[in-house]
């Protein structure tokens, strides 16, 4: 005899356990993301050249929405 599991679609956000963590953390992490990226705009050219930016890439992640956080915090 054999048992089958059902399958749940990837795209599912409470699969396999996760719950509502993922989207706890980030909005517990977007009041500091947010001010990152203000203080990022703030930015002048020695200082982003000292990171390894550009005034575009700054502008460009300046922009970004505060639920827009960066992949590695997922």
């Amino acid at each position: 005899m054999t048992t089958s599991t059902p399958t749940v679609c990837s795209t599912t956000p409470l699969v396999r356990g996760k719950g509502l963590r993922p989207y706890l953390r980030a909005l517990l992490n977007a009041p500091a993301l947010a001010r990152q990226r203000r203080m990022l705009a703030q930015l002048d050219q020695s200082r982003l050249t000292d990171i390894g930016l550009t005034p575009e890439q700054a502008r460009i992640e300046a922009e970004r929405p505060f639920w827009d956080g960066p992949t590695y915090w997922r």
